[in-house]
């Protein structure tokens, strides 16, 4: 990064618990960037974060834009069903745009915000911050070097904890109109490694339940998936593991060779070995396993580097808009998929689900 490079202003919509991953990387001093403002309804929290951070705070996102005519990127954290309402709101005053994961919660609305971006000149990037952790890069590498050869499974698991008090302490969790349940939220990252690594889906059948909390949505779910190169994919996730979270990891099958990434934010080679051995492969382990504070892991701040490089150099970023609506696409086959009693359905399937309002 020059030093010569000026620094893009942010300013960062959504200040509930996962926007502190976004300011605290905003606000690094490692990135070419510079936080300008924040905003959220609630002013408690707007304050609370403006405060800490030492910038102008807001309740409404229209008068924060008015004011700082100079932001070039708004960063938004707010609740998933109102993504695309906010998305398409702000996209209007042409300034590029970072989006939490999911996109959104219905694939229509995923084009409409494409749209919106598209009309008013500015580019949409989503968060998925899993793809820069350092194991999944090592792992991505060796895929895209061949050392896999022809792939032959790929499996997440995603076993967390999350008791009722998670549920209550915003009356948006656990609602279909705003959060979707365990497949949508804490396990839509590990999805999308999924498909990344193992390429496009050709079928899939899902079952989902809610075993233990009180909600509108699953806390459990499991699905096998068929791609389109003929391997075959198991997707396992919770947040009724009991008593804390388990793990968060991605493993990888081919004829050449096999990985196995695990910690609680897939984070750390646990197996790593190919039948045609490299010098580096000794290393990999202690190379590209990291500590965790939680289950963000460190991804958010070199996913906002790749975001600032993309606009910066007017280049491709790692995961801009059709990306992130390719993860709801997938997301609502296997929510279809469930309704219908665990049918093999095809992304995009175009069954309306009305009992769950996905669609």
């Amino acid at each position: 990064m020059s030093t010569e490079q000026r620094k893009l202003k942010f300013a960062v919509v959504g200040c509930g618990r996962v926007s502190g991953n976004h300011l605290a990387a905003l606000s690094s001093g490692r990135l070419s960037a510079e936080l300008v403002a924040v905003c959220d309804v609630a002013a408690e929290k707007a304050k609370s974060k403006g405060e800490h951070y030492k910038v102008p705070f807001y309740t409404d996102f229209n008068e924060m834009m008015t004011k700082h005519p100079e932001l070039d990127v708004v960063d938004i954290a707010t609740p998933t069903g109102y993504h695309a309402e906010h998305v398409i709101a702000i996209s209007k005053y042409g300034k590029h745009i970072v989006v939490e994961k999911p996109m959104a919660l219905k694939v229509a609305d995923c084009e409409a915000m494409i749209e919106a971006c598209r009309k008013n000149k500015c580019r949409l990037f989503v968060v998925k911050q899993n793809r820069f952790n350092r194991a999944v890069q090592a792992a991505r590498k060796a895929l895209e070097a061949g050392r896999f050869g022809k792939m032959v499974m790929g499996t997440v698991r995603v076993r967390w904890s999350r008791d009722q008090k998670y549920y209550e302490q915003d009356d948006w969790h656990g609602t279909w109109a705003l959060d979707g349940g365990v497949m949508s939220q804490q396990a839509s990252h590990h999805l999308d490694l999924l498909q990344w690594f193992m390429g496009p889906i050709d079928t899939m059948q899902c079952q989902t339940a809610t075993r233990l909390m009180d909600i509108d949505v699953e806390d459990s779910a499991v699905a096998i998936l068929k791609f389109k190169s003929g391997a075959l994919g198991a997707f396992e996730a919770t947040v009724a593991t009991r008593p804390k979270d388990m793990e968060g990891s991605l493993s990888l099958l081919g004829e050449k060779g096999s990985v196995m990434i695990g910690g609680h934010a897939v984070n750390k080679i646990l197996h790593w070995q190919f039948i045609d051995q490299t010098p580096e492969d000794a290393e990999m382990v202690e190379a590209h396993s990291q500590e965790v504070p939680n289950v963000y892991g460190h991804g958010h701040l070199p996913y906002l580097a790749n975001v600032i490089e993309a606009i910066t150099q007017n280049k491709p970023g790692l995961v801009e808009a059709p990306e992130g609506k390719k993860n709801i696409e997938i997301l609502t086959s296997l929510y279809e998929s469930a309704c219908m009693g665990g049918g093999t359905v095809h992304p995009g399937y175009p069954v309306k689900l009305s009992k769950l309002g996905v669609r």
